[in-house]
C-alpha cells in the first residue's frame, strides 16, 4: 500500500467527519470534542486549523483518503495528531503518515499524548522515535470519566 500526505483539500472535510464520528475510533481516541456529532463545532475547528501555522495533511492510501495528520500549537510545545479510518488500523498507515509528516516538520522537541490502553497509537510513536516522558489524567469525552494518558516526546 502506497501511503502519502498531501494539502487538506475542502472534498476531504467530510471524509475526515464521517472517520470522526465511529464510535470504536472515539473510544479508542478517547480525547474527542464534547460533541463529536457537532458540524458547525467540526468545521469551526478544521477552519482555525487551516488558518492557524499548524501543517495540516490529508493521508492518502493508493490515493485514498483515510486520514489527516497534523502538528499544531506554540514553538516550543507543538504537538502531533492523526486520525486513520479504522478499516486501515493495523496496516501501517498511521506510522507511514507520522514518519512522513515528521519529515516535513524539522523543529524538535515534538509532542504526543494518548490514552495509556491505546497501544496501536503509542506503538506507532515509539516506532517513530517517540519515547515516554510522562503521565497524566484527562477527562475523556468518548469515555465520559477520567482516564489515564501519556505525554511522549520526540527530541532533536
Amino acid at each position: 500500500m502506497r501511503v502519502a500526505l498531501r494539502e487538506v483539500h475542502d472534498s476531504d472535510l467530510p471524509v475526515f467527519y464521517r472517520q470522526m464520528n465511529d464510535p470504536e475510533s472515539q473510544y479508542m481516541a478517547a480525547f474527542v470534542p464534547e460533541d463529536p456529532a457537532d458540524r458547525d463545532a467540526f468545521d469551526a475547528q478544521w477552519k482555525r486549523i487551516r488558518s492557524s501555522d499548524a501543517v495540516a495533511r490529508t493521508i492518502l492510501a493508493d490515493g485514498d483518503v483515510v486520514g489527516s495528520a497534523a502538528v499544531y500549537g506554540e514553538p516550543g510545545e507543538r504537538e502531533v495528531t492523526y486520525w486513520v479510518d479504522r478499516a486501515y488500523w493495523g496496516q501501517g498507515v498511521a506510522t507511514a503518515a507520522l514518519r512522513g509528516l515528521l519529515t516535513e516538520v524539522p523543529e524538535r522537541p515534538l509532542y504526543a499524548r494518548a490514552a495509556a490502553d491505546n497501544e496501536g497509537s503509542i506503538r506507532v510513536l515509539r516506532k517513530c522515535g517517540f519515547r515516554l516522558t510522562a503521565t497524566a489524567t484527562g477527562y475523556a469525552n468518548a469515555r465520559g470519566a477520567e482516564i489515564d494518558e501519556v505525554v511522549l516526546t520526540l527530541e532533536g
